[in-house]
């Protein structure tokens, strides 16, 4: 089933929405150059997570790409300009370029619902990063993935530093990214790059399907629970579970908690 493009979502040359039942897919949308992404695609991506993140109706958001690929990495143009620019003006021109595309990860990885990459063909250099930044990854059969980085003479600079050790370990991590090889949705799938693979045809289907498994519960609960898991590397066992008390005392007073009690109480959930 396929919905209308949303009304209410923002006016977008290089990013397509659509909302099929309560997930909103997010579509890279420039497939003549396998979406790379230059600076007005970065502020268009980072409107759509925004909207899509503020509209309640919104339970789950699939990241994707038109035609036959996910996302080939930074718009070669931009590289170009960027290295035509006066020498003095390089570094500066560049920590701001970094400032916009550290904006569009944060707004994947922040995201208060779950995100879902869907991964249709190649995802290379920043491409991958923004998978990553995702909290699922599924992978049609054949995609190709690669840590492309050190063969432009630079690093991860779309959090693929932080993301890749948390997929595949530290030194699994180390060997991508300084090989730079590709890697096919099967390997990825071994070492846990992705964690499905699905026929290219059944693609977004499984991911919407994977996407109302997700989101079968409270949104606050959800939003909350992600929030916290996703610092769970960086923080002690004394601060994760004072931020689970702050969040289940948000949780006692939500309308869901409220419901589900009453139901138990009743004896009219059938699931408990």
């Amino acid at each position: 089933m396929k919905d209308n493009v949303i009304a209410s979502a923002p006016s977008a040359e290089f990013i397509e929405v659509e909302l099929r039942s309560t997930s909103a897919i997010i579509r890279l949308n420039r497939p003549d150059i396998r979406n790379a992404l230059n600076d007005q695609m970065r502020q268009e991506l980072i409107a759509a997570f925004e909207w899509a993140d503020r509209t309640p109706e919104i339970r789950a958001i699939i990241l994707t790409g038109a035609g036959k690929g996910f996302c080939s990495g930074g718009d070669i143009g931009g590289m170009r300009e960027r290295l035509n620019a006066p020498l003095g003006d390089v570094a500066f021109n560049g920590w701001t370029r970094q400032k916009q595309t550290h904006r569009g990860v944060a707004a994947i990885h922040g995201c208060t619902k779950p995100v879902i990459a869907a991964i249709n063909g190649a995802a290379f250099g920043l491409g991958l990063d923004m998978a990553m930044a995702c909290d699922f990854i599924v992978a049609a059969e054949g995609a190709k993935m690669s840590m492309s980085f050190l063969k432009r003479g630079l690093v991860s600079d779309g959090g693929g530093m932080y993301f890749l050790p948390r997929r595949v370990g530290l030194p699994r991590a180390k060997e991508l990214i300084f090989s730079g090889r590709v890697v096919l949705s099967d390997e990825a799938l071994a070492m846990g790059l992705v964690d499905r693979v699905s026929p290219p045809e059944d693609l977004i289907d499984m991911a919407c399907i994977w996407a109302a498994e997700l989101t079968q519960g409270s949104p606050a609960a959800v939003a909350l629970s992600k929030a916290i898991l996703d610092r769970t590397f960086e923080t002690s066992d004394e601060e994760i579970f004072a931020m689970g008390r702050q969040a289940q005392a948000v949780c006692y007073t939500t309308k869901e908690h409220r419901a589900s009690v009453e139901a138990f109480l009743n004896k009219t959930d059938s699931k408990v």
